[in-house]
């Protein structure tokens, strides 16, 4: 395991970036293309040669009817990658719903880890976070990809989603995770209709109000699809998203967002940082 300063901020002042890399054959983002584990660590020095703080590493695709791999796959896709990027000094994420890989990829080298269940998906994961004594990204979560978005019915999308996540982050407080080491991620498109994202995305505020750094994680959702795309057309492709992408990431980091999960580094920083030369312009 990797020792990191937490928390982890950026000189510049910016949101730090969480840079993604998908070690899976059916990423909705990428289709693969970072697969082959000399791929993928190539990958993951490029974003971080343009900026990426942290490296997010994952073995499962997430997307909406994605079927799991066992875990003797996620564990040989990830490991090689996370131990080569992690020996070179990256800061690693370990993007897993399994206590088992969370605690391989902890001795591989990984400083932190990144669960999109935030624990609920496997009972032991918060027992290897508190013992490992390192960061975790909680995320709202209402189910797994297969039939997660059968379970995007809210009366109040901010108002439960903060709900379930202040609950979350209380019981994994309540289980040895300290309080300052827990990220929130309120979860965009994950059991959430477009007009749920938006909505989350519009009341940031209130998710930061529950206390914890946030993580905001939009990039080349299915919901950026539809940005500028007439009612009658099909919406952009995950690669055409990424203007979209830093528009958001943009905006979260004026409203005081800790980090951004993007696939594409670059324009996120620059937008980012138009934002802030703006906010100190005299």
């Amino acid at each position: 395991m990797t020792n990191v300063t937490w928390p982890v901020r950026r000189p510049d002042g910016l949101p730090v970036v969480m840079g993604v890399v998908n070690v899976t054959p059916d990423s909705f983002s990428d289709g693969g293309q970072w697969f082959e584990p000399a791929a993928a660590i190539e990958h993951g020095r490029v974003l971080r040669a343009q900026g990426a703080d942290i490296l997010d590493v994952g073995g499962e695709s997430t997307r909406p009817g994605a079927e799991r791999p066992p875990v003797e796959e996620e564990l040989r896709r990830v490991l090689p990658v996370i131990e080569a990027l992690a020996a070179e000094g990256a800061v690693v994420s370990a993007d897993t719903m399994r206590a088992s890989v969370a605690r391989a990829a902890l001795q591989a080298g990984a400083a932190m880890v990144n669960d999109v269940s935030g624990g609920l998906a496997d009972e032991a994961m918060a027992g290897v976070v508190a013992e490992a004594g390192v960061p975790f990204v909680t995320m709202h979560w209402r189910g797994h990809s297969a039939d997660m978005q059968s379970r995007a019915v809210y009366a109040d999308v901010v108002a439960e989603v903060c709900a379930e996540l202040g609950e979350r982050a209380r019981s994994l407080v309540a289980q040895g995770i300290p309080a300052d080491r827990l990220v929130l991620d309120p979860g965009f498109g994950f059991a959430k209709l477009p007009e749920h994202n938006w909505s989350l995305l519009r009341h940031l505020d209130r998710v930061l109000d529950l206390g914890h750094p946030v993580l905001v994680g939009t990039s080349r959702k299915a919901f950026l699809g539809r940005v500028g795309v007439p009612a009658d057309a099909g919406p952009r492709p995950p690669r055409d998203r990424d203007g979209a992408t830093a528009a958001t990431s943009m905006y979260a980091a004026t409203l005081g967002a800790w980090g951004v999960r993007v696939h594409e580094v670059r324009s996120t920083i620059d937008a980012m940082s138009v934002a802030r030369d703006i906010q100190e312009a005299q």
